[in-house]
């Protein structure tokens, strides 16, 4: 996963896990707080084809428990806009892991 923090176009590189129609748990490399927006491209596989959705997410919860200490900050983020299309890329993906 590749994020921006708004309004900066600075890439910075995450990991995005427990993906939902309406958010994911991501772990960002840098700190973050809640309220912040990120634009977000993901990036997976389907078949053959490497396939992205981009979005725009807010950050609704934070661990607090973790730190620099463990190398990522983890967070959880709801989708705040995102295109049909990449909505319906987003839940044909979902559907087919769960086939």
């Amino acid at each position: 996963m590749e994020y921006y923090l708004l309004p900066s176009f600075s890439p910075q590189t995450g990991k995005a896990l427990n993906a939902s129609e309406g958010g994911m748990l991501v772990y960002l490399s840098k700190p973050i707080e809640i309220g912040q927006h990120l634009k977000i491209k993901l990036f997976f596989a389907s078949g053959t084809d490497l396939n992205f959705i981009e979005a725009i997410a807010e950050v609704v919860w934070i661990d607090i428990h973790l730190g620099k200490d463990w190398g990522d900050y983890r967070c959880g983020v709801k989708f705040k806009e995102i295109s049909l299309d990449d909505f319906n890329r987003l839940k044909n993906f979902l559907r087919n892991l769960s086939e």
